[in-house]
């Protein structure tokens, strides 16, 4: 049986403290990721209102915004709504309309602002309301478009169909 030389013990020991090293840093790679998936890893969630079936399931961040654009089932003008996604649910911000009508806001309240654009809406900002439960009803003489952070649109029609009664959630 043969020993083994310092210098043969001294190259193990630093194999082995190498090998230690590896494992840490693939430790905490792992708990980074995971760390990083929880507090970036939200989803907004479409899903019908009556059955609770998931449409879809989209990633967003926080403060992330989207927007609801459809044709005012009264008044037949646009009116788009917008969200911001924060840490504790989704947040009505704004709202951009072009005509007054049974359905849409005409008072003010506390906090809040409008303003015209340049092509005649109505804005109006200062909301800051989480939305704990935020339904859509899809119609069915014009579509609901879901348009993303990112500038994707998704019509919810052919998402969700006609008639749908469409919940938007965090998860």
């Amino acid at each position: 049986m043969s020993k083994k030389s310092a210098s043969d013990q001294s190259e193990t020991g630093a194999l082995r403290v190498k090998r230690i090293a590896a494992v840490l840093i693939l430790v905490f790679a792992v708990l980074a990721a995971a760390f990083a998936y929880q507090h970036h890893g939200l989803r907004l969630v479409l899903s019908s209102a009556k059955t609770g079936k998931v449409y879809a399931r989209f990633p967003v961040r926080e403060s992330d915004t989207f927007s609801v654009g459809f044709v005012h089932s009264v008044n037949k003008s646009p009116v788009t709504d917008y969200y911001e996604i924060r840490d504790d649910g989704i947040y009505v911000v704004k709202t951009v309309y072009y005509g007054f009508g049974a359905g849409v806001q005409t008072e003010l309240e506390e906090g809040q602002k409008l303003e015209y654009g340049s092509d005649g809406s109505m804005i109006i900002t200062g909301f800051d309301r989480r939305m704990d439960d935020l339904v859509y009803f899809v119609g069915t003489v014009s579509d609901h478009v879901l348009t993303l952070e990112n500038g994707e649109q998704v019509s919810l029609r052919d998402l969700c169909g006609r008639n749908a009664m469409v919940r938007f959630a965090l998860e």
